[in-house]
C-alpha cells in the first residue's frame, strides 16, 4: 500500500508542475521546470528557484540567505537577539576574598602556605588507625591502595616509590593530605589531625622520631632522604616543554 502510495504522488507529480507552470516539463529548453535553460525552477539558469543563477532562491547569486530581501531579515533577527541579550545572567556569586581563600589551601616546597595548629606522632596514630588503615595497611605496607612506608633507599632505580625513599618534599603531604584524603570524604580532617597522621607517616618511614611534632615550622624543615635524587628543571629556550 505504502509504494503504491508513493508511486501515485511520483506520477502525479509532473501534473502538478504543468498546472503551475502552463506547459510540459521539457527536458531541455526554455520553458519553465526545464532541467537547463533560464525558466523558473531550472536546474541552471536564471529562473526564481535555479540551482545557480541570478534568481529568487537560488543556492548562489543574489537570492536570501547570501543576499536578496530575506538577508536583511536574518540581519535584523540577530539584531533583535543582540539587543534583547541581559547584561548580566544573574548566575553565580562574586568571588569575595574569603571564598577564594576556600580554595587557596596550596602548600609550597618550602612551607609557604603551612596553617596555624600542630600534631604529634601520638595524635596521627589515632588519626591513622581511623581513617587510613582500610586503604593503607596497618603500617603503611599492606594496601590495597598505595604503599606509604618504605625506609630502605636505593641507588640508581627506585625499588619503591613511597614517602619514605622518593617523596622529595615532607610539605607535599599537607598539600595532598588535605586535599584528597580520606579518599572517600576528603576535606573532613582538620589542620592538627593532618600534621599529626603526617607526623605518624614520617615516623613509620624512619624520618623523625618517636616524639616529632609537626606544624608550619618543624614541616619544612624535615630532610626527606630522596630530595638530593630530584633536580630542577631549569631548561630555557628549545623545543618541547620549558620554560
Amino acid at each position: 500500500m505504502m509504494r503504491a502510495g508513493r508511486a501515485a504522488a511520483l506520477i502525479g507529480l509532473p501534473l502538478v508542475l504543468m498546472a503551475l507552470g502552463g506547459c510540459a516539463p521539457d527536458a531541455t529548453g526554455d520553458r519553465a521546470g526545464a532541467a537547463s535553460g533560464d525558466g523558473a525552477g531550472a536546474a541552471s539558469g536564471d529562473g526564481a528557484g535555479a540551482a545557480s543563477g541570478d534568481g529568487a532562491g537560488a543556492a548562489s547569486g543574489d537570492g536570501a540567505p547570501n543576499g536578496g530581501p530575506d538577508a536583511e531579515l536574518f540581519a535584523s533577527d540577530d539584531n533583535v537577539l543582540a539587543a534583547s541579550a541581559p547584561a548580566r545572567f544573574g548566575f553565580g556569586a562574586e568571588a569575595s576574598a574569603a571564598r577564594v581563600a576556600m580554595w587557596d589551601i596550596d602548600v609550597r616546597p618550602d612551607g609557604e602556605g603551612l596553617p596555624a595548629g600542630s600534631g604529634s606522632v601520638a595524635e596521627g596514630r589515632e588519626v591513622y588507625t581511623t581513617y587510613c588503615v582500610a586503604c593503607h595497611g596497618a603500617t603503611g605496607t599492606e594496601g590495597p591502595n598505595d604503599r606509604l612506608v618504605d625506609p630502605v633507599q636505593w641507588d640508581d632505580v627506585p625499588t619503591t616509590r613511597t614517602v619514605g625513599n622518593y617523596w622529595p618534599h615532607a610539605t607535599t603531604l599537607y598539600d595532598y593530605i588535605r586535599k584528597a584524603m580520606p579518599q572517600l570524604t576528603p576535606g573532613i580532617l582538620t589542620d592538627d589531625q593532618v600534621y599529626g597522621v603526617i607526623a605518624y607517616i614520617l615516623f613509620l618511614n624512619e624520618i623523625v622520631p618517636e616524639d616529632a611534632v609537626m606544624d608550619a615550622t618543624t614541616l619544612p624543615a624535615v630532610a626527606m632522604p630522596a630530595r638530593d635524587k630530584f633536580v630542577v628543571d631549569d631548561r630555557v629556550g628549545g623545543s618541547g616543554v620549558v620554560r
